[in-house]
């Protein structure tokens, strides 16, 4: 049931006002001053607070902070005998729902009730939400117990108060851009945007682009303007992937954001100021990079002003008995499968594996795994060969085996847990769709 908080010393007024609103099945309770009501805003929660301007022993008005600050998700309704509209600017300047007239506005009372409670049902979900997001990419949701996670952790968690720029370095897969967002759901920015961009991924000319913003008619194909990432990340996040892949005329553009918090829009001669905390990561050694001349030397100690290293899988091997479980669990609801044991073997021999592509390498054999167990238990069989046989080339072993036979199975399994969506086996087989539908032809699948 919902719970209202009246705060009024005109007791008749009061308790009639309070008696209608009963009659919605709503629960009312009531407050000659404001000192009662802020008592009873500190022991119960209250959705909806209605609220006399003039009270005996305060201002309406000025209350509405004391009272944001008690119960944030609260709306509250001003209710004045004399009404003015400075005073209703005021108000909701102060983070009123509504300010309204005694008598004036009576018809108004209960449909204004039943919006303000709609508004505090949605900042409820909202809020849920965003705690949800926030403890998905918290530092406690971190995976791994190993001393090289720990340090790099401690040393996440305290640059995170700060906003200072972050480096983070580590080799392809080893969760970059997942620290980047512990990084950035622990500190002040957190209910800001985060923004990441692959700085890969693009030619010089769109990675500008998607960067910084253009205006129409700057270039072809500019047919209207268009925000940059740096002005969609106002007062939050931007987390520069594969930082080491830019373009060594971009890095300039860069080192001036950094350094004057300023950017200029493809298109326009007009700086514009913007306020955002980078975080740069990278798999190449930047030391190496500046050395000949890829990399800016002025950048990279802008970027470094706080480094954090993440380290690859195979320094942390007691860590992936906590990654295959927390994958296993993953995989299994999403097939729909029921796995209850992993087998020793199992465990060893992905110990014993060096993990060139780390985590994301390890979660793709996982995922692999699951597809193809026929029942509650992982074995090795299910392993990639040169996991399996890690002292053999796959070709001699192939050779004393119907390949077709085998690679016939696995495709018929990846078709079955995708529920035939091509593309998606086709990712997870790692080759092209045309030659999945050539093998689906062969196959007679």
């Amino acid at each position: 049931m919902k719970k209202i908080l009246l705060i009024d010393d005109e007791e008749k007024l009061r308790k009639l006002m309070a008696r209608i609103i009963e009659l919605e099945q709503i629960e009312v309770s009531q407050a000659e001053n404001a000192t009662a009501g802020l008592k009873l805003l500190e022991k119960q929660h209250f959705d909806l607070i209605i609220c006399d301007v003039k009270l005996p022993d305060a201002n309406g008005i000025e209350l509405i902070p004391q009272i944001k600050r008690i119960q944030p998700l609260a709306e509250i309704i001003l209710l004045t005998a004399y009404g003015n509209i400075p005073d209703g600017v005021q108000a909701i300047k102060n983070g009123a729902f509504d300010y309204i007239t005694k008598g004036d506005d009576n018809n108004r009372i209960i449909p204004l009730v039943y919006r303000a409670l709609e508004k505090v049902e949605l900042s409820k979900r909202v809020n849920q939400l965003e705690q949800k997001v926030e403890q998905k990419y918290s530092f406690g949701n971190i995976i791994g117990n190993s001393a090289p996670i720990l340090s790099a952790i401690e040393m996440g968690r305290k640059v995170a108060q700060t906003d200072a720029t972050v480096l983070l370095t580590g080799e392809t897969g080893t969760g970059k851009e997942v620290f980047a967002q512990s990084i950035h759901y622990a500190s002040v920015r957190k209910n800001k945007p985060f923004v990441a961009i692959n700085c890969s991924a693009f030619s010089k000319e769109l990675l500008e682009s998607e960067l910084f913003g253009h205006k129409a008619g700057a270039f072809t194909g500019a047919l209207k303007d268009k925000k940059g990432l740096f002005e969609e990340a106002h007062e939050g996040t931007v987390f520069l992937d594969e930082i080491g892949e830019m373009p060594i005329d971009l890095q300039a553009k860069i080192l001036r954001v950094l350094e004057t918090k300023e950017f200029i829009k493809i298109g326009e001669t007009k700086s514009q100021k913007i306020d955002v905390r980078i975080i740069a990561a990278t798999n190449r050694i930047l030391e190496k990079e500046m050395e000949t001349e890829h990399f800016r030397r002025d950048l990279f100690y802008r970027l470094s002003v706080f480094q954090i290293h993440l380290p690859p899988l195979r320094e942390r091997i007691s860590d992936i008995k906590l990654f295959v479980v927390e994958f296993v669990n993953l995989f299994a609801t999403k097939s729909n499968k029921k796995i209850s044991t992993i087998s020793q073997d199992y465990f060893k021999l992905l110990e014993q594996n060096s993990w060139k592509g780390n985590i994301r390498e390890l979660r793709n054999v996982i995922e692999r795994s699951v597809i193809l167990t026929d029942n509650e238990t992982l074995s090795i069989e299910t392993l990639p060969l040169e996991i399996q046989y890690p002292d053999t080339e796959t070709s001699d072993i192939t050779t004393t085996m119907a390949l077709s036979d085998v690679e016939r199975t696995h495709i018929k399994k990846i078709l079955d847990y995708t529920k035939g969506n091509k593309a998606e086996a086709a990712r997870i087989l790692k080759i092209g769709i045309a030659t999945l539908y050539r093998k689906i032809e062969e196959y007679k699948l």
